[in-house]
């Protein structure tokens, strides 16, 4: 959870050098929400920065990150590739997307021990 708000804290570093535009608010918003562990607001929150600027690769990665908090693994990785492919060079996105894919290779294998 640490490494996580982490990224999400790290991305907000990078919006609030920018002007307060409603996507960064949103953004913003999404991130106060991922804190307080509240991912369904921050997943409504991010959603509204996705409508709002399509091609920020921001609020998609943060998607993910609060997609796969949630244990929606495929909307997590749908986002990190659309992250991805709008940023390709982000290492912070590259970062979440590897530690995701990381993760549910472990819980994928977990599940498949647990039905021997």
């Amino acid at each position: 959870m640490t490494t996580t708000l982490l990224s999400l804290a790290l991305l907000a570093i990078f919006f609030s050098s920018c002007s307060q535009s409603i996507l960064d608010k949103q953004i913003q918003f999404g991130i106060q929400s991922a804190q307080r562990d509240l991912w369904d607001e921050a997943i409504f929150r991010w959603k509204k920065a996705v409508l709002s600027d399509p091609k920020a690769a921001a609020p998609h990665n943060n998607l993910a990150v609060a997609y796969e908090r949630k244990g929606l693994w495929q909307e997590a990785k749908k986002e990190y590739e659309i992250a991805l492919k709008l940023d390709p060079k982000n290492s912070y996105i590259q970062e979440n997307y590897e530690k995701f894919k990381k993760n549910h290779e472990l819980i994928d294998n977990a599940k498949k021990d647990k039905k021997k």
